[in-house]
C-alpha cells in the first residue's frame, strides 16, 4: 500500500488550496478514505473521511463548510478541497486508509496558512 499526498503549501489567510492523495497497492474503490492533521506540539486529528463510493463524508466541526473531500476512482485519488483557509488550519496533512487490519499513512503534505 502506498499513499503519497501532494498540494500543500504556503498560502494567506482566506485562502485556497487542494490536497491531493494518490494511492496504489490496493483496490481503491472498496475502502473508505480520510484526511487528517497534525499541528506543532498536538496530536494528529481527523479531518474528514469519505466513503468507498464517495456518497458519504464527514468533517471535523472545525473545518465544516470550508473543506471538502472528494475521490476519483477511476485515478485512485482523494482530494480534500480547503477554502477560507485560517492560521489554525497550518499542518502537516496526511491520507490514510484502513486496510487489512492496519492503518496505513502517506508521507504528509505541510500546509502553512500565514500573512
Amino acid at each position: 500500500v502506498q499513499l503519497v499526498e501532494s498540494g500543500g503549501g504556503l498560502v494567506q489567510p482566506g485562502g485556497s488550496l487542494r490536497l491531493s492523495c494518490a494511492a496504489s497497492g490496493f483496490t481503491f474503490s472498496r475502502y473508505a478514505m480520510s484526511w487528517y492533521r497534525q499541528a506543532p506540539g498536538k496530536e494528529r486529528e481527523l479531518v474528514a473521511i469519505i466513503s468507498s463510493a464517495g456518497t458519504s463524508t464527514n468533517y471535523a466541526d472545525s473545518v465544516k463548510g470550508r473543506f471538502t473531500i472528494s475521490r476519483d476512482n477511476a485515478k485512485n485519488t482523494a482530494y480534500l478541497q480547503m477554502n477560507s483557509l485560517k492560521p489554525e488550519d497550518t499542518a502537516v496533512y496526511y491520507c490514510n486508509v484502513a486496510y487489512a487490519g492496519r492503518n496505513y499513512w502517506g508521507q504528509g503534505t505541510q500546509v502553512t496558512v500565514s500573512s
